[in-house]
């Protein structure tokens, strides 16, 4: 049976709760490690190496808008906005 822990940040150093129902999702994940960080610098530390990439812009192939890509566009492939990449996979 799992309770409720309180762990450390090792990032700010405040505590925070690993909840008994964390606890089971990590076992059934086949996690053995407990988190070393909190929600907050779990999220921080994820959107830092998505801010850190070089994002390049295009034209959209579907409205021609701009399109915002992680990765350098070739002539021979269309290329589409946020947008318009949804409504194709909604579509499919």
């Amino acid at each position: 049976m799992y309770q409720d822990k309180t762990l450390v940040c090792r990032d700010c150093g405040n505590e925070f709760v690993f909840t008994a129902g964390e606890q089971e999702f990590y076992e059934s994940k086949g996690f053995t490690n407990e988190p070393q960080r909190c929600k907050s610098c779990r999220d921080a530390r994820k959107m830092q190496g998505k801010n850190d990439r070089e994002m390049f812009v295009a034209t959209c192939a579907s409205c021609g808008g701009e399109a915002r890509i992680p990765f350098k566009p070739r002539e021979d492939r269309p290329v589409y906005c946020s947008e318009c990449y949804s409504k194709i996979r909604e579509n499919s």
